[in-house]
């Protein structure tokens, strides 16, 4: 007889019974597979959140060394290491593939080759085990992380920043976003290490085996961020999209000046490094404040956001940057909203998040998908509906807020 579980919904066969109570209903696991840019992740979570297994392979030192992330270099790196991960991640959670409740990949946005290895494995995985597929959007992974955590309803404000990508969302439910902003040329993560690049910051010994990102904020900490003058990106423009290439630009022109004044060849460290990176550190950091302020100005006029307790969630790799979590602290305190991030650990790539998306799916019922035949990644994909219009039109002014960090 085909019954259902009061809890989840999910439909099971038990002779003469029309229900299955909780008791009766095995917990679901969801094994989650993350190849989007330059990390392999695997990890099998049920859905209380409890992490049964995981495993990951960085490639950070071969693209440290190569001076980016080269596709092809990653798109190799995933085939050699993909079903050692995924194998680590399953043993240590102690439970055989079959007892899986589905199977949730990245396939949405990132690199096209990684996200081939990705999905093609998973492809395989589904076809052995018989296993439902659901598809994951990177970004949506990201933002709904939290919730692994600490229970923070819906709707709720995101900002996501990361190497690949830099955007400001109502979330309004799982798969239901309000795009407000987004950056209109580069990421904040690859700014910082495209600047770490050029300052050569992978032949400074206090720092020459972390990324780019990690490197500017450990110099920051030693740096007078008044002692190099960097102009705010798009002051003018009242709306919640990001830039961060003019940024760039204006630090690569004050490298070019200081190099000149003190006679520094290719790959040698130049004396006020530190205060570069300092002040590199706190004009991305403002920039992300003022952006995230005018967004909780515009929720908070449309009605967006529940009142009281309102919360903004950041999340994504250049979420781990300290100084950047105290800035935003700054915005929320002043706006009566609770700040929420993920350890570093669950800001940067990592297969709990696709896992646990895939619970959150699963449990809404959505993009669950027995036949996965027609899944094709995509390089890149939007986030929800694009409010960015609407917020533009408000043109709402921010007012000045002292960044004392």
């Amino acid at each position: 007889m085909v019954t259902r579980c009061l809890r989840c919904r999910v439909l099971s066969c038990v002779p003469g019974a029309r229900f299955l109570t909780q008791a009766q209903c095995k917990p679901r696991l969801v094994l989650g597979i993350e190849t989007s840019c330059d990390d392999t992740g695997a990890a099998v979570v049920d859905e209380t959140g409890k992490i049964l297994g995981e495993a990951l392979h960085s490639q950070k030192g071969t693209h440290l060394e190569a001076g980016g992330i080269i596709p092809t270099v990653a798109q190799k790196l995933h085939k050699e290491h993909i079903e050692k991960v995924v194998q680590e991640a399953v043993g240590n959670s102690g439970v055989s593939p079959y007892e899986l409740t589905a199977i949730a990949t990245t396939i949405k946005p990132g690199l096209a080759l990684s996200l081939q290895v990705g999905l093609d494995y998973s492809l395989k995985l589904i076809e052995q085990y018989k296993k439902p597929f659901i598809p994951i959007h990177h970004m949506e992974a990201h933002a709904l992380t939290v919730r692994m955590l600490h229970m923070v309803e819906f709707p709720f404000l995101v900002l996501l920043v990361s190497g690949g990508h830099s955007l400001l969302a109502v979330v309004r439910g799982v798969s239901d976003f309000l795009l407000l902003g987004q950056t209109l040329d580069e990421a904040p993560g690859d700014t910082l290490d495209k600047v770490a690049r050029r300052l050569s910051l992978k032949n400074h010994s206090a720092c020459g085996t972390m990324s780019g990102g990690e490197a500017i904020e450990c110099l920051a900490k030693m740096g007078n961020r008044l002692h190099v003058r960097l102009t705010q990106p798009m002051s003018r423009c009242l709306d919640c999209d990001f830039s961060f290439s003019g940024l760039r630009n204006q630090v690569n022109q004050i490298i070019i000046k200081k190099e000149r004044e003190e006679g520094c060849q290719e790959g040698q460290i130049l004396s006020c490094v530190n205060d570069i990176a300092a002040a590199v550190q706190h004009t991305v950091a403002a920039h992300l404040a003022k952006r995230t302020h005018r967004a909780i100005l515009f929720c908070k006029k449309e009605g967006l956001l529940p009142q009281p307790n309102p919360a903004l969630v950041i999340s994504g790799g250049v979420a781990s940057n300290e100084y950047i979590r105290k800035a935003l602290q700054v915005v929320t305190e002043a706006n009566g909203f609770s700040l929420h991030c993920p350890p570093p650990k669950l800001c940067t790539d990592n297969g709990l998040m696709i896992a646990w998306n895939g619970i959150e799916k699963l449990r809404a019922g959505i993009d669950v998908v027995r036949n996965p035949k027609g899944i094709r990644y995509e390089p890149k994909a939007p986030l929800g509906i694009n409010f960015s219009e609407r917020v533009k039109k408000a043109a709402i002014k921010v007012p000045y807020l002292k960044l004392k960090i």
